[in-house]
């Protein structure tokens, strides 16, 4: 796999993974941020969600998408996003999607999954060694392999590859790649644009119940 993109002008598909029972958020979250960074001047020239084939994909939470295109139809991409959701417990015995993944990570500047996607990009060889996260429910799951070093992050980087923890966390993940690849500036008017600017407020009890990732129980 190539070095992940620098700083700069930016030009290349930005190709978003898409699998029966993905989580939306994981999903639509990344895509908002990428899309609305391909109307800048020098961001990706298109953004493509795909599946296995052209059919409707039926989301975990009954959202239905259509994919860009299929695997037999999709370009070579420039980034490639993996999302998780209860669908990967599935996909990652999927040998055609496993396939489809390492095939595009060989030329991916960059390959980037949300929550349980980490466990596509296992799957697929990506993690073995690495440094990485994923949902805080599943990072047991996850040190289970027994060679990804996992980190209870928000988001984390080794190399080209870049994990992100749970569901909104895929928008946090894609402004920061966003930023290191294309700038702050650039970043700041995608962010303005999307006007995310998430509030402090913390609801509840749940963030100290000690169930949460380290991140998650120190906010």
């Amino acid at each position: 796999m190539p070095p992940a993109a620098s700083t700069g002008q930016w030009t290349g598909t930005f190709g978003i993974l898409l699998f029966p029972g993905v989580e939306e958020l994981d999903a639509i979250g990344p895509w908002e941020m990428a899309s609305l960074w391909a109307r800048q001047s020098g961001g990706p020239e298109r953004c493509l969600m795909i599946g296995q084939d052209d059919g409707p994909i039926f989301c975990a939470k009954g959202l239905v998408l259509v994919p860009h295109a299929s695997f037999a139809t999709a370009p070579p991409l420039d980034v490639l996003l993996v999302p998780g959701g209860q669908g990967t417990r599935t996909e990652v015995n999927n040998p055609q999607l496993i396939a489809f993944i390492r095939h595009q990570a060989a030329h991916c500047r960059a390959v980037l999954s949300v929550c349980t996607g980490a466990f596509l990009l296992h799957a697929a060889g990506l993690l073995s060694g690495r440094r990485a996260t994923t949902h805080w429910a599943s990072l047991g799951r996850l040190r289970a392999l027994g060679d990804v070093e996992v980190v209870e992050e928000r988001f984390t980087r080794d190399g080209a590859i870049w994990t992100a923890a749970g569901i909104a966390s895929g928008i946090d993940l894609t402004l920061h790649f966003i930023a290191e690849t294309a700038g702050d500036d650039v970043a700041g008017t995608v962010q303005l644009e999307a006007e995310y600017f998430p509030a402090s407020t913390i609801y509840g009890s749940a963030a100290s119940s000690g169930k949460g990732a380290a991140y998650f129980r120190s906010l």
